[in-house]
């Protein structure tokens, strides 16, 4: 993959950014935006897709990127620091080191995990899942659309999988349908597919909606929290609120609840979360653990509900900022759930608390949750915080978004 291949540019008239002494500090210090407005001189229009040098204002090289001029985030960095070439032996190289740093997180009986994160891996707004033999690319920046065939080559010369399926971020869909014939949910390598694929995750069966579930199908990133649930659920009855596909009501059949109730607004996540209990009946915890749905608005049930407590309860509402016009409203919507989630809660019950608003930091979430504690006048401990697993990294604060805590009252 290279820049030739792109532009049929030449050093001499290569797309070259002179940018605001903001932006120098900004891309000195690693982060990976440059913003159309922090540009300062361009030495002609850009191209999607086409790789942007930026350079100070001694006319020092800063970085190197993927040009968007429709855009905010105008260039997408790739690398900064010193000049390197980037040509198809830099692709591979970095294709490598990313999936190396995988190795040895899962173990044989975990066939779903995040290849690629993004930005935090070098691969700005590309995000790639493993899903068994599927792989889910999913682009958030059409800068990538003009070279999907050589990110495809790429991808098939160093991974063996049947299939690859194409997911686009919404803002992108038009341009990717009329420009270059890409739509989202495409099978772009491999064969066919129709339906969801099974996948393993700690050994039990998962489906993943690849060609049309939110994200790339599933949420990989609360891996880690689903087995501490599992440690935690002997015995307990557990009520798995915004359960989308009831992963980890799986989790806390298979670590021995006695009951487990999903609760999510979507038929189609209820019914999703009844054929992965299928999936694992075999599994003799799985089997003998009593499973329930139910179709509500998690707020209005949990608000009303009085009559049944619960010994253990996840609230892993879905992002409820995805704007900062909308960052007071979810706090305030947190701290409803916290209340009335602790509200349900047995004595020495467990509340599970996470959040993937990124608009909302660490810090104020667990004030919120733990404020929620203090106000119950309940006794309580606290037991664990966590945050990003190890296949999805956050090396800059916008990719910091999910946060979880875990509580005994």
């Amino acid at each position: 993959m290279s820049a030739i291949d792109l532009n049929s540019a030449t050093p001499a008239n290569r797309l070259r950014l002179r940018v605001s002494t903001t932006a120098e500090t900004i891309l000195r210090s690693g982060h990976p935006w440059l913003f159309g407005d922090k540009i300062r001189e361009q030495n002609r229009e850009g191209q999607l897709g086409e790789l942007a040098v930026v350079f100070d204002r001694k006319d020092r090289f800063l970085a190197i990127g993927l040009f968007d001029p429709e855009s905010p985030i105008r260039v997408r960095i790739l690398h900064a620091g010193k000049p390197e070439t980037i040509d198809r032996n830099w692709w591979e190289r970095r294709l490598k080191q990313t999936v190396e740093r995988r190795q040895g997180l899962f173990d044989p009986l975990t066939t779903g995990y995040r290849w690629i994160n993004g930005e935090s891996d070098g691969w700005p707004a590309l995000v790639l899942d493993r899903y068994s033999e599927t792989l889910v690319l999913k682009l958030y920046s059409a800068a990538w659309l003009p070279r999907l065939e050589e990110i495809l080559t790429l991808i098939d010369s160093q991974l063996s999988i049947e299939r690859i399926v194409l997911r686009l971020s919404r803002n992108i869909q038009e341009l990717a349908r009329q420009r270059f014939c890409r739509v989202d949910g495409q099978v772009i390598s491999g064969a066919p597919l129709s339906a969801p694929v099974v996948f393993e995750e700690s050994g039990l069966k998962i489906e993943a909606d690849v060609l049309r579930g939110q994200k790339t199908g599933f949420f990989l990133d609360q891996r880690e929290n689903r087995r501490l649930v599992e440690s935690l659920a002997r015995g307990r009855d557990v009520l798995n609120v915004f359960s989308f596909s009831g992963a980890f009501s799986l989790y806390a059949a298979r670590g021995g609840a006695r009951s487990v109730q999903d609760l999510d607004i979507s038929p189609h996540a209820l019914a999703a979360a009844q054929r992965n209990f299928r999936l694992n009946q075999l599994d003799a915890a799985v089997g003998n653990c009593r499973h329930q749905t139910e179709k509500a608005d998690a707020f209005e049930w949990l608000q009303s509900s009085a009559s049944h407590l619960f010994d253990l309860i996840i609230l892993d509402p879905p992002s409820l900022a995805k704007r900062d016009s909308e960052r007071t409203g979810a706090l305030q919507a947190y701290e409803k759930l916290v209340r009335n989630g602790i509200r349900l809660l047995r004595p020495r019950g467990i509340l599970v608390a996470a959040s993937c608003s990124a608009r909302v930091t660490a810090v104020e979430f667990f004030q919120i949750v733990r404020g929620g504690a203090r106000q119950s006048d309940r006794k309580h401990v606290e037991l664990r915080t966590t945050h990003h697993p190890p296949d999805h990294p956050a090396t800059f604060k916008e990719a910091e978004y999910l946060k979880c805590i875990f509580m005994e009252f």
